[in-house]
């Protein structure tokens, strides 16, 4: 009986740990301080960055071109868009920004969180959009960077044209909706759709060189953006 219970009791307590990683699938706790303090202290936020490990990096690797723009950066590694879709009300609609910049799909392409589907990763995107365009919220599109193959996914052989085929997607949602698209990806690639050399170590993750071609075009679109009526 004794072993029945101990048995019974550590079932349960995996079971337990498991539903509580489970319960923050999306790491809905990564700024819940940041956000915190920024709806506290009443501060006015202007434009959010919403993506990956590529916003992420971004932001540790210039954080004075989101101090001095007053750009705020809500980016998390590794995360694919269903991750960002259930985050999306905690780290961009609850700061009412003007403006969301919206960068995710590559690591869907990864299968980071399952097997890729083009569709239900360009509907998660749409859905941020609509979100926040229904809370007031300006809305920029920006392209999947270039990627040739997945370090961590050496398996899958065709980044480059899934890459592509979001992109064009994207950037007809974006025309047929009137918003602003940002191709990064053709500003960035080399003839075989991957990281042209000298922007990138492991062909995902821009250096600064990478950071340096996507900040003014970034930068355009946003004053393009706030100048509409």
């Amino acid at each position: 009986m004794k072993l029945f219970i101990f048995i019974a009791f550590n079932l349960f307590s995996g079971i337990f740990i498991n539903a509580q990683s489970a319960v923050d699938f999306a790491n809905l706790t990564r700024y819940k301080d940041e956000n915190t303090n920024i709806l506290s202290s009443k501060k006015k936020v202007d434009i959010v960055f919403m993506g990956n490990s590529i916003t992420e990096g971004w932001v540790k690797s210039h954080p004075e071109f989101f101090s001095e723009n007053n750009y705020t950066g809500r980016g998390i590694s590794g995360q694919t868009t269903s991750q960002m879709l259930l985050r999306f009300q905690n780290d961009v609609v609850a700061l009412q920004p003007k403006l969301v910049i919206i960068n995710a799909g590559i690591n869907d392409i990864a299968q980071n969180t399952g097997i890729y589907d083009p569709d239900f990763t360009f509907n998660n995107i749409k859905a941020m959009a609509d979100i926040a365009q229904k809370n007031g919220i300006k809305v920029i599109i920006t392209s999947v960077l270039p990627a040739a193959a997945f370090p961590w996914r050496k398996e899958i052989t065709d980044a480059p044209q899934k890459v592509d085929a979001l992109n064009k997607r994207l950037k007809q949602y974006a025309d047929n909706n009137k918003l602003i698209f940002v191709d990064y990806n053709t500003a960035m690639r080399d003839s075989k759709g991957g990281m042209r050399e000298g922007l990138s170590k492991d062909g995902i993750h821009p250096i600064p060189a990478g950071y340096a071609i996507m900040e003014p075009m970034i930068k355009n679109a946003i004053n393009k953006t706030l100048r509409k009526k």
